[in-house]
């Protein structure tokens, strides 16, 4: 899972100075950003975090999703203090983040913005689906994930707002061929 992390984090910064010159530094970060961000919400959503279960027999599977709103572990993870409905919410507050400081920098951005939003949401109904079928990775499927997942995404969202009328991407709009 760190490793995970690590490498994608290198990828990432590396992709920043490459766009750096010709999309200007706050779109370079941005993007650069985003990825990572979702890079970190697979490593940390698809990874055993103890290690895979093994086999695991048809019969022990769960057949669908928990509609439960709450969860199945409202006490949270082993590894962070708090409820696990607050760490699905602020793991994806980044991606919203970076996505509207990524976007800001083009006109179409009222369009780029729910537009990615909208595809975040279905990164995480992704993501649950993924822990459904693989019950070998010991994970489990959630509603309450999907719910807290868009809506930190969505805090994401309004938080980024704030930042690109302080850091004005859209200032470095004169290079780059998509205007």
């Amino acid at each position: 899972m760190l490793l995970g992390t690590a490498v994608s984090g290198l990828l990432c910064a590396l992709l920043a100075m490459a766009l750096r010159r010709r999309f200007g530094l706050v779109f370079a970060l941005a993007f650069a950003g985003l990825l990572w961000s979702v890079a970190v919400i697979g490593c940390i959503t698809l990874i055993p975090a103890n290690g895979a279960p093994g086999i695991v027999p048809a019969e022990g599977r769960l057949p669908g999703c928990s509609w439960d709103i709450g969860g199945p572990a409202p006490n949270g993870f082993w590894i962070f203090s708090g409820g696990q409905r607050l760490l699905n919410t602020v793991v994806f507050v980044p991606s919203g983040v970076f996505l509207v400081l990524a976007a800001a920098r083009w006109r179409a951005a009222w369009k780029l913005v729910p537009v990615g939003l909208l595809l975040l949401a279905a990164y995480s109904a992704g993501i649950e689906k993924t822990q459904l079928e693989l019950a070998r990775i010991d994970r489990a499927c959630d509603v309450t994930d999907f719910i807290d997942n868009v809506t930190g995404a969505a805090l994401g969202v309004g938080l980024g707002i704030v930042l690109a009328l302080v850091f004005r991407p859209w200032r470095d709009r004169t290079v780059g061929p998509l205007r």
